[in-house]
């Protein structure tokens, strides 16, 4: 006959192997992330590398080197010099930044709004973007003058959509299925503005605010890139310091407010960091889709639904799914260089209809 004291110690011993095979799984999943840096890393060198102009791989990294240990001066570094380092190298990197920037606020969101569709521009933030941006371009409205007269105006018009997000989702409480009907009724009423905007400007206005839209890396220089990088490195931090919150919020509003969480006021922050790190980013690239849909699910298949490994983890791969399209962009049809919001759509699309097929049961 078991003894109480056996009973203790089978319990003992089965709660150790518990245990055990949950810091197992815990170690694995942040030598995911870990691992995942230097492949960052390395596929950054190597896009640079890429391109029209035929310059070898020992030349790409020889101009960083003196550029950067050096100090030597871009013109002195010759023709390879400039087209590394004033086109391709900036042009990679905010390829970088912009995919954390849409690889964390997709999962994020996701979180957030109950949603496995959602994604950084459903709720009308890139649509109101580009409203701004064909105000600028087609008429020449803006709240800003000079260079950065499209730039304030996609930036700040995006903060408008997110803000009247917040106010009229907020009354008699906030709720996710509130903000995202709002934000979708935002998106279609920021996308009619921008039809009649156009519709009244001339052809080459209108296709330039077009082209402006459909999402480009060219733009990119180093001040571009300093500006979107400060913030997106530091909403990420912020995302990944509110994720064991959402781990708790996974679990149910009541749930979560009984623990001591207060929801309401979780999803706000969030969700404002989230605006305005991808309002920074549609600002400088214009629209680059389907990166902050499908990041989150490809890595939650890998390492679950825990948000301290899966936001970090969501950048990385947005990252790595940015700029590998970016690269086909500027490759694929050489030397004409592809919008990479067209090339992200081309290529997310089979990506992720095979990720909702091989689930078994809901998408949640």
């Amino acid at each position: 006959m078991t003894t109480s004291f056996e009973t203790v110690d089978v319990l003992r011993e089965h709660n150790q192997r518990l245990k055990a095979a949950y810091e197992k799984d815990r170690l694995r999943k942040r030598l995911f992330v870990i691992l995942l840096v230097p492949v960052v890393g390395a596929l950054v060198g190597s896009a640079v590398a890429f391109g029209s102009a035929d310059i070898s791989f020992w030349d790409t990294y020889g101009v960083v080197f003196r550029r950067v240990f050096q100090g030597d001066g871009v013109d002195a570094l010759g023709n390879a010099g400039i087209i590394v380092w004033r086109l391709r190298l900036p042009r990679v990197i905010l390829g970088l930044v912009a995919g954390v920037a849409l690889g964390s606020s997709g999962a994020v969101m996701q979180v957030v709004l109950r949603n496995p569709l959602a994604d950084p521009y459903m709720l009308g933030i890139s649509s109101a973007a580009s409203f701004g941006a064909s105000l600028a371009i087609v008429m020449g409205v803006g709240v800003l003058g000079g260079s950065y007269l499209v730039i304030g105006n996609a930036f700040l018009f995006s903060l408008l959509s997110a803000g009247l997000i917040l106010m009229l989702s907020s009354r008699n409480g906030t709720s996710p299925e509130k903000m995202l009907l709002t934000g979708l009724a935002l998106l279609f009423f920021f996308q009619a503005m921008t039809t009649i905007t156009q519709y009244f400007g001339d052809s080459d206005a209108v296709r330039a605010a077009v082209f402006w839209a459909v999402g480009d890396l060219g733009r990119a220089n180093w001040t571009t890139v300093a500006i979107s990088a400060g913030v997106v490195a530091v909403g990420t931090g912020l995302l990944v310091w509110k994720s064991g919150d959402l781990n708790v919020m996974n679990t149910g509003d009541e749930s979560a407010q009984s623990m001591g969480i207060n929801v309401s006021r979780t999803r706000v922050f969030t969700m404002v960091v989230c605006t305005v790190m991808v309002a920074c980013i549609v600002s400088f690239t214009g629209t680059i889709g389907f990166v902050g849909l499908v990041a989150p699910h490809l890595v939650r298949m890998i390492v679950g639904p825990d948000n301290r490994i899966l936001v970090p983890a969501s950048g990385l791969i947005g990252a790595v799914l940015l700029v590998l399209a970016d690269t086909v962009a500027r490759t694929v049809v050489s030397p004409v260089i592809l919008p990479v919001g067209a090339v992200t759509a081309f290529l997310g699309v089979p990506l992720f209809v095979y990720l909702i097929m091989r689930r078994k049961g809901g998408l949640a």
